[in-house]
């Protein structure tokens, strides 16, 4: 069965992206395509040497500007030096890692996928000209929001159920935002993808042997590549769609790109309404439309 491909991508002659993590992987083939198609990029990166060398490697308006999602510093840094933006992807994150701390104190993966992110955006939003498009995962699954220990600092660290959270965060998260721009009258729209299994740089630094090894046994036999996850960001990044859509392939890992399943847990508005209350506490950022 064909299905839409970034070849189907429309011009963006004219707009600016911001790819958060566009150095590797999902993200820097998402900037590649959206270079490719008129756009001006912004690569976002924690490491800008190799943001240089992925941009090296595209056509078209590319730069690369320094942030670190780790650091609220750093993010609120990178949001002063923007003028403004049509599309912004956050699409940067961490995986499955040992356990650690950001610079603010935010248990790592939390802190990278979720809070770097909510803040990144509600300082942007007032710049922001069509929408925000969230990578998620299909292993939000197994998330559970602990509302009273975000950071994991009451509660066994389990590396797992730890990228779980973040993962369920990144969707509540897109729920909240699309009610908050809707009762504000904005025509923003925010969405979500998850890229399938991506084989990526991603994988593999669990710091547990035994599972780093399962995974980087699993992964090229059920992983697709970086292309066709970046795929799935980029039609929520480009096609005329509802607020609030989740799209990914349809069969889970493989399939045509469209709107996908999200668990229960990510329909819970009242837990979405609750986690954007605590990220804004934690962050010190707010809704700003």
């Amino acid at each position: 069965m064909s299905g839409w491909t970034a070849a189907d991508l429309p011009s963006f002659a004219g707009r600016t992206v911001i790819v958060t993590g566009a150095n590797s992987g999902l993200g820097e083939v998402t900037a590649r395509e959206l270079a490719r198609v008129g756009a001006k990029v912004i690569l976002a990166c924690r490491n800008t040497g190799k943001g240089d060398a992925a941009a090296a490697g595209m056509t078209g308006d590319v730069e690369v500007r320094k942030l670190d999602l780790q650091d609220l510093a750093s993010v609120r840094a990178f949001a002063d030096g923007v003028d403004a933006v049509d599309v912004l992807v956050n699409n940067a994150g961490i995986m499955a890692v040992p356990f650690a701390l950001t610079a603010d104190g935010f248990e790592s993966q939390i802190g990278t996928n979720h809070l770097g992110h909510f803040a990144l955006t509600n300082l942007l939003l007032p710049k922001i000209t069509d929408r925000v498009v969230t990578v998620s995962s299909g292993l939000h699954l197994i998330g559970y929001i602990s509302l009273t220990d975000l950071n994991w600092k009451s509660r066994p660290y389990f590396a797992w159920p730890a990228y779980g959270q973040s993962k369920l965060a990144n969707l509540l998260f897109t729920s909240e935002l699309q009610r908050r721009l809707a009762a504000a009258g904005s025509p923003l729209k925010a969405h979500a993808a998850h890229p399938g299994y991506s084989e990526t740089n991603l994988q593999g630094n669990t710091g547990n042997p035994v599972g780093t090894k399962l995974i980087n046994f699993v992964t090229p036999l059920v992983g697709t590549d970086a292309d066709f996850g970046a795929r799935q960001t980029l039609y929520a990044a480009s096609q005329d769609l509802p607020g609030d859509s989740f799209i990914g392939p349809r069969f889970a890992m493989r399939g045509p790109s469209g709107p996908t399943f999200r668990s229960p847990l990510a329909h819970d508005a009242k837990k979405a309404a609750a986690l954007w209350d605590l990220s804004e506490q934690l962050t010190d950022t707010k809704f700003a439309l």
